[in-house]
């Protein structure tokens, strides 16, 4: 047992002695959960008129658990994220036409492109799962957490037995 004035450091400051007081720390590593320890939630994202970055940045963070204090860079503990009006997500200024997704099949001449307005009308999640794709790792966790993202063109959903909370993007601050 380490006695109490052991404890106790004199430290001089401008010519007066003055005492703190350092409590013995016995373990200073730091603490990581196991992601089978944490409690994952499911959220229900309402895309309808919404901006494209702006749903894709809050599923982003609520896919990597950004918002837990228990977060990792390393871990997967984020949570599950349902999208659904995916079909009426907006883009600003001329992106609906100008914005092209891109894709290629590996022949010569193959490239294909479609505007974003297109490929909303073919296929409507994809812009929003291209866009969160994005601002996930590019590794396995990144495919991993990508696996937990669930894209709806419509407002029904096959994961009500989940009973997902309903998460409210946050308005712009405006300056």
């Amino acid at each position: 047992m380490v006695s109490p004035v052991s404890r106790l450091t004199r430290i001089a400051v401008h010519g007066k002695v003055s005492v703190q007081f350092f409590p013995r720390v016995e373990n200073m590593k730091t603490i990581f959960v196991k992601p089978n320890d944490t409690e994952r939630k499911w959220y229900v994202i309402d895309a309808a008129d919404q901006r494209l970055g702006r749903v894709a940045v809050e599923a982003a963070k609520l896919l990597r658990g950004k918002h837990k204090p228990e977060f990792a860079p390393h871990q997967e503990i984020g949570d599950y994220v349902v999208i659904i009006n995916a079909d009426k997500v907006t883009v600003t200024g001329r992106k609906a036409t100008q914005k092209m997704y891109y894709r290629h099949s590996g022949y010569l001449g193959s490239l294909r492109s479609e505007s974003f307005q297109k490929m909303l009308k073919r296929r409507p999640e994809y812009p929003l799962e291209h866009a969160v794709r994005g601002m996930l790792p590019k590794n396995r966790l990144g495919r991993k957490l990508f696996t937990n993202l669930k894209v709806y063109a419509g407002v029904e959903h096959p994961h009500t037995a989940q009973q997902p909370e309903v998460y409210t993007i946050p308005p712009v601050k405006e300056s």
